[in-house]
């Protein structure tokens, strides 16, 4: 992987090496980052698959605390490091200081209460969550163990987004790789080895977690990146209102998607049961990773475009997008092509039972022909997050998981029974795909005039 020559200065990089080489630079080591993510998600998932069908829909369950978590935490790193990139751009070095370390303390801060307030009422919350009598006791295990390390969770999403934004992707790159190396090697030796089972699987994900956030903080003491210090916190109205306007997309993203799963395990199981549920689960795995090389291209544009954008240079936000957009959308219908030929040797991966795979397999059809209009959705929603276009980026990034998909998970299950459970997020990517086509051309349109202003 080519790596900027350390004489170059951070502007220079940003603002003149020429968008292609630009962009994959920055986004293959957070497209390997994402792959990683996906993978280690996927990881317990898989293991677990091996105890039973109950174990699996209990990580499925407990898949949108996940979510939220890290919502939480993208919403303090993507809000920091999106006006902290555009700080950079216009040479503010001492406000982005003050904003990198107001946003990691306001994770820590969520991190803790989550932990404390999560363990307290864990019980209702694993029911809120869809858990029945089969699969309460795997949830709370596994639930109980992964709110203890929500604050690492939050942290971890916090600095790894301030080094992307900083144009560091390859620190935030081997952070993640270390978290996921210690989760998928710790899965088997604690699930099966010490016969930890459940419990197992969720200690290897916050050692994984742990991991990941030491060396991330560690990371951001290298090179030209703005280190983390105490008496740089500034809780000022204008700080958080700031790290709220950047992140709020992003917590509106991963928070409905938590909420989408909730709702989607209920009607699964009224209408499938543990294993509809576990097949949903499997499928969500499985879109979470091809969607995470697609994220990561995404992520790689998102720091040349708020960089740029503050900067000016709004020529190059425009050519990056267009250029992202072509090669996502071709990355995503190689995918679904993969899911439309092998949908059942798919969920068979992850869970060898045939009413599991029946569910599966049909879901993961219905995804796979919404696959290809992901990237436009996705990487618009980048594009105007990255800009700092709060309002519409809220709208587009709550669109599929919310916006559309709320509506529809309560309304299909009721006309089709099963299968419309099954359908509900193809049909909500569908038409999150026709908003964000005037959301996009409408702010290219306004780049295209400040570009000859």
């Amino acid at each position: 992987m080519k790596r900027r020559p350390p004489s170059q200065s951070r502007r220079a990089y940003l603002t003149e090496t020429p968008i292609s080489t630009l962009i994959c630079t920055l986004a293959v080591p957070t497209i390997i980052s994402m792959l990683v993510t996906g993978v280690y998600n996927a990881a317990d998932t898989y293991f677990v698959g091996r105890i039973s069908t109950q174990a699996t829909a209990a990580v499925g369950l407990v898949f949108s605390v996940m979510a939220m978590i890290q919502a939480l935490g993208f919403f303090c790193g993507q809000g920091s490091g999106n006006y902290l990139s555009r700080l950079l751009g216009s040479g503010e070095l001492q406000k982005a200081n003050e904003i990198a370390v107001t946003g990691f303390s306001m994770a820590l801060a969520a991190g803790l209460c989550t932990a404390a307030f999560g363990n307290l009422f864990a019980v209702p919350l694993a029911r809120l969550l869809g858990a029945t009598a089969s699969t309460l006791p795997d949830t709370l295990a596994y639930l109980r163990v992964i709110l203890i390390g929500a604050p690492f969770m939050m942290c971890q999403c916090v600095i790894n987004n301030q080094l992307r934004f900083q144009g560091s992707a390859f620190y935030a790159m081997i952070g993640l790789m270390c978290g996921a190396v210690v989760n998928i090697g710790l899965d088997p030796l604690l699930i099966f080895a010490f016969r930890l089972g459940v419990p197992g699987a969720a200690i290897a994900t916050v050692c994984g977690q742990i991991t990941g956030f030491c060396v991330l903080l560690l990371g951001s003491t290298r090179g030209e990146n703005i280190r983390l210090r105490v008496n740089n916190i500034r809780m000022s109205a204008d700080n958080i209102m700031q790290i709220v306007n950047g992140g709020l997309p992003s917590l509106m993203r991963q928070g409905m998607a938590a909420v989408s799963v909730v709702l989607l395990n209920r009607f699964a199981n009224a209408c499938g049961g543990d294993a509809a549920i576990a097949g949903m689960s499997v499928v969500n795995r499985t879109m979470q990773l091809l969607s995470s090389a697609l994220i990561g291209f995404g992520q790689g544009y998102q720091p040349v475009c708020s960089f740029n954008y503050g900067a000016g240079r709004c020529r190059r936000v425009r050519e990056g997008y267009f250029f992202c957009v072509r090669y996502g959308t071709i990355l995503m219908t190689l995918a679904a092509a993969v899911c439309l030929l092998f949908p059942a040797p798919i969920v068979a991966f992850f869970r060898d039972d045939p009413a599991v795979i029946e569910v599966g397999a049909r879901a993961l059809r219905w995804q796979a022909c919404a696959l290809p209009l992901m990237a436009t959705s996705i990487l618009t929603n980048m594009m105007l997050q990255a800009s700092g276009q709060g309002i519409r980026s809220a709208i587009t990034s709550s669109a599929r998981n919310g916006i559309f998909f709320i509506p529809l998970i309560l309304t299909l299950p009721k006309l089709l029974g099963l299968r419309g459970v099954e359908m509900t997020q193809a049909c909500a990517d569908a038409l999150t795909f026709l908003l964000c086509i005037p959301f996009a051309a409408s702010f290219l349109r306004k780049l295209r005039r400040m570009e000859s202003e």
